[in-house]
């Protein structure tokens, strides 16, 4: 490797070998007789390439980086490496070496070059390359991996002066996923601390912390001094801006300041980090870092290799550090600021196609999140600027600027512009930038003002949105609807054929009324033998008794009223404490729409009129 190694990537083979473990099997694009992993102490390079956990996946890719040593043209600096790993049943090998011992073989396929700006084309690419070798069945043969370093040097060159190729987890499922602590992720990148990121995934391990830092304008283009902590390149070429041309978005990103000097001296970014660099890790020289691992073993460890943990297997942020939790405390304004920017998310979101609103509009979009957070970090950097003027300035009333009230840096916490102020990123951003920064962007948080009833609103309907309350009550609405016109159904029923058997009852009495006056009609026309009773003695068959069968109804009535109030209180109970305020509230509420109850539902409503068709059946026997 030379001093077009930007131009000239190279691939490597890691096998991982039965007894000796993983190891580099070969070179292709290099110089025959070199060993760039020798002459560069690459012995980590294998571990980086075959991550932990990556049996357990078809195909896995791991993204880190690596320190080149100096050379006679050039400085030492940062290479960055993308890996993708498959395995293959030993059974189904053309030619199976005679080492080959184990039932499965598992290669890697490396790229090493310059700059992670290309990973986005570059890890389709090599996907498509590696499943193709691996459908060979026969690792000797390797022309189609030649083929493939070859095709790479054309294809980054041609690619070199586009603009940033953003790649990874996207905007939009970072957001969605971590909400609010986007913005606490993104406020403890700047504070220079050390954060460490863990999950099963590796791929997805290392693609969200390249998106976080690609939040930054031009950092992933500035990354020379990333892969040691030694490295300060990038602050010692940089030079004061002397003209600015606010109409074009670079000039004015370079006039500000930007990229910040997050990875320089004692500063280290590693993607995928393996356990055999903790030492570099606990370093003193290393004060911060921003690295990823898939081995739990040091969740066990977090308080020592961590200020901030952030757990990608439950999406969580844990901060370690005590000193630091107050700086990363979201302000009001932070707050609004962020929950706009979620909500514009989530109002879009589609399942099927993450990464684009559903709307197709601009609002929710990939670009729309990264200028939002442009605005943010420019805004505070301009406020900042414009505090420390009006400290220097504190005699001079003319010093102030005439729309802006008070101390605008506030409302992104005092607690972490007093941190920031700390940082080796804020004195080169102070070095290298114009003292009036301010009179070009405006020093107000772009959410300024106090708490509003919108914010409230809208963070009421995300935490209801988080909770799936209103899907679930929406459910449990519906099930319990429909176990109550069920139960409602069957008692109308028996009550409707309770009222047509007293209709035929009185029926049969009217005609037997009828014939009882014809018989006495034509009895009173004849004389009355001896012994025989008057007419008007004659016995006639008895009249319904509807008492019972009204009382029958009504106390139907009272047990589904109680049934009902006594739900209506237990619902109104868990108004007022909350649906799923607590681990049995969340039973309660999943057992309101559970099979057990609609069944009780369901038979109540059939021992009602159970109940009233026994009655009828009784009444109906009485007049008989």
């Amino acid at each position: 490797m030379g001093p077009n190694t930007f131009y000239h990537p190279i691939v490597a083979i890691v096998d991982f070998h039965h007894a000796r473990g993983p190891e580099v099997e070969r070179w292709i694009g290099v110089e025959d007789g070199r060993d760039p992993a020798s002459e560069n102490d690459w012995s980590l390079l294998p571990f980086m390439a075959l991550s932990d956990g990556a049996h357990a996946s078809v195909e896995e890719f791991s993204y880190f980086t690596l320190r080149r040593e100096a050379t006679a043209d050039e400085k030492a600096t940062s290479l960055f490496g993308i890996s993708c790993s498959r395995q293959l049943d030993a059974s189904e090998l053309i030619n199976r070496p005679a080492d080959v011992t184990r039932s499965t073989v598992q290669k890697a396929v490396v790229v090493i070059f310059g700059s992670p700006q290309f990973f986005g084309q570059l890890r389709e690419k090599l996907s498509i390359i590696t499943r193709a070798w691996f459908a060979q069945k026969d690792f000797t043969d390797i022309t189609i991996l030649e083929d493939f370093q070859e095709s790479l040097t054309k294809s980054i060159r041609d690619s070199e002066d586009e603009r940033d190729q953003y790649f990874g987890l996207s905007l939009r499922e970072l957001i969605h996923e971590f909400k609010w602590q986007t913005l606490v992720l993104f406020k403890c990148l700047l504070l220079q601390r050390k954060m460490l990121f863990f999950g099963s995934h590796c791929e997805r391990l290392c693609l969200i912390q390249f998106s976080l830092i690609s939040l930054i304008p031009g950092l992933i283009r500035q990354l020379q001094d990333c892969a040691d902590p030694q490295f300060n390149s990038n602050e010692e070429k940089l030079t004061m801006p002397t003209s600015l041309r606010t109409s074009e978005r670079a000039s004015l990103l370079t006039y500000m300041g930007m990229p910040l000097h997050i990875f320089g001296r004692g500063s280290l970014f590693g993607p995928y980090t393996p356990l055999q660099l903790l030492d570099l890790l606990a370093d003193q020289e290393t004060r911060s870092y921003v690295v990823g691992s898939t081995n739990s073993l040091l969740l066990g460890q977090k308080e020592k290799y961590s200020d901030v943990l952030v757990n990608l297997d439950d999406n969580t942020v844990l901060i370690n550090s005590p000193s630091l939790r107050p700086a990363l405390t979201l302000t009001t304004p932070d707050r609004r600021w962020i929950d706009f920017l979620t909500q514009s998310v989530n109002e879009t979101w589609d399942e099927a196609n993450p990464g684009r609103p559903n709307t197709m509009g601009y609002v929710g979009s990939e670009e729309f999140i990264r200028l939002q957070f442009e605005e943010y970090l420019l805004a505070l950097l301009s406020a900042v600027k414009y505090k420390l003027y009006v400290q220097k300035n504190k005699e001079d009333p003319k010093a102030l600027l005439a729309d802006v009230e008070g101390d605008p840096a506030t409302e992104f916490s005092p607690d972490w512009v007093e941190a920031w102020l700390l940082t080796d990123n804020c004195r080169v951003f102070q070095k290298f930038t114009d003292s009036h920064i301010f009179d070009i962007v405006e020093p107000t948080h772009p959410a300024t003002g106090g708490l509003s009833i919108e914010d409230i609103q809208r963070r009421l309907a995300q935490q209801v949105s988080d909770l799936h309350l209103d899907e679930r009550w929406q459910a449990s609405r519906e099930t319990m609807g429909k176990a109550f016109a069920t139960g409602q159904k069957k008692v109308s029923s028996a009550i409707n054929n309770l009222w047509a058997d007293i209709e035929v009852m009185r029926e049969a009495q009217r005609k037997r009324q009828e014939e009882a006056k014809a018989a006495a009609a034509s009895q009173a026309s004849e004389p009355s033998s001896p012994g025989e009773k008057p007419a008007g003695g004659m016995k006639f068959a008895k009249a319904p008794d509807l008492s019972q069968a009204q009382s029958t109804v009504q106390a139907a009535s009272s047990r589904a009223g109680a049934y009902l109030s006594s739900w209506g209180s237990w619902a109104a109970e868990k108004r007022k404490t909350g649906w799923n305020r607590s681990t049995s509230a969340a039973s309660n509420a999943s057992e309101a729409a559970s099979p057990q109850n609609i069944k009780v539902l369901d038979k109540a409503g059939v021992e009602t009129g159970t109940n009233l068709f026994d009655a009828a059946k009784s009444n109906m026997s009485e007049a008989k």
